[in-house]
């Protein structure tokens, strides 16, 4: 039998005292501030979503890898050092949390890494912007190979995920298909559709819709005594910044040109596709961005206290 070796993680003292007193904790990721957001504001949103987090009775657990080291919460001068124009920060996803700590290297984390950083601490709320997915098929084929971690790993992780859906550039249906056949629940948070981040409803129905957080926290109980599994409870933009629909087809259609145009796969396409959108929407979609993770740390707090209750 081959043991695991011991997680290299460290908690910070405000989260190992949350964690150890079964306190309601909600992780957020890193890379959202270090490749979402803009210099000007990632780390004004950075120091928000934990005031949000707290606001709402849970201690915010932001994720990153530093020197080596994955830390679960950050100090102030940690998060300045995850905002900073030339912090450097690789983008890591759950493959490269191994590499980059035993090379001692530095990195924000993705949906999968934070997700499964957040699970090894014993934190079981998670809040982000937007999952990843099911890309399209490449011009001229019928299949993709492109899939998000996120996915396959929310299939054996058994973590609360909020968010708002995923961005309307990849395949919405394939992604919820994918995640049914993994077994991850997808609930609406007050809604029968699934958003797609700028939009509230992509135009595909969830499964299932929970009208409060106790809802939420009850019906992930009930499905950890069944499964591993994770748990995907989507929340709409809020409706004032939701992107009118037209203008957001118009930015969506220029932005698959410009990728097609500059040859952009795989990691890329989000950041280039952010930059255009936040570019050409006058900073508008940069509000629905910042609005949309506010309101889904509020919602993973509460959802947080409950479990904790």
């Amino acid at each position: 039998m081959i043991e695991k070796p011991h997680s290299p993680l460290v908690m910070s003292p405000e989260v190992a005292d949350a964690v150890a007193h079964h306190a309601p904790v909600v992780a957020l990721e890193s890379t959202l501030l270090s490749h979402g957001l803009p210099p000007s504001r990632n780390l004004d949103v950075a120091r928000r979503l934990e005031r949000t987090v707290r606001d709402a009775g849970a201690v915010p657990a932001t994720i990153a890898v530093l020197d080596g080291v994955p830390r679960v919460g950050l100090s102030d001068a940690e998060l300045e050092r995850v905002c900073a124009p030339d912090s450097g920060l690789a983008k890591l996803s759950l493959r490269d949390l191994g590499p980059t700590v035993a090379l001692r290297g530095s990195g924000a984390t993705t949906v999968a890494s934070t997700a499964a950083l957040a699970h090894a601490a014993g934190i079981a709320v998670f809040a982000t912007g937007g999952l990843g997915g099911v890309h399209h098929p490449l011009p001229g084929t019928n299949v993709t190979w492109d899939v998000s971690a996120d996915l396959g790993t929310l299939a054996r992780t058994a973590i609360v995920v909020v968010c708002s859906g995923m961005k309307s550039v990849l395949d919405i249906p394939a992604t919820l298909e994918v995640l049914e056949t993994h077994s991850v629940p997808v609930l609406g948070y007050r809604t029968d559709d699934f958003p797609a981040f700028y939009l509230r409803s992509s135009g595909h129905p969830v499964p299932h819709r929970v009208e409060d957080p106790a809802q939420a926290a009850a019906v992930f109980t009930a499905h950890r005594a069944f499964s591993d599994s994770g748990l995907l409870l989507a929340n709409p933009v809020p409706v004032e910044h939701e992107l009118d629909r037209a203008t957001h087809d118009r930015l969506l259609a220029e932005g698959l040109e410009l990728l097609r145009d500059r040859e952009v796969s795989g990691a890329d396409v989000t950041p280039v596709l952010l930059e255009h959108f936040h570019t050409a929407s006058g900073g508008a979609s940069l509000d629905a961005n910042e609005a949309l993770v506010l309101s889904n740390a509020d919602l993973a707090a509460r959802v947080a206290v409950e479990l904790a209750r």
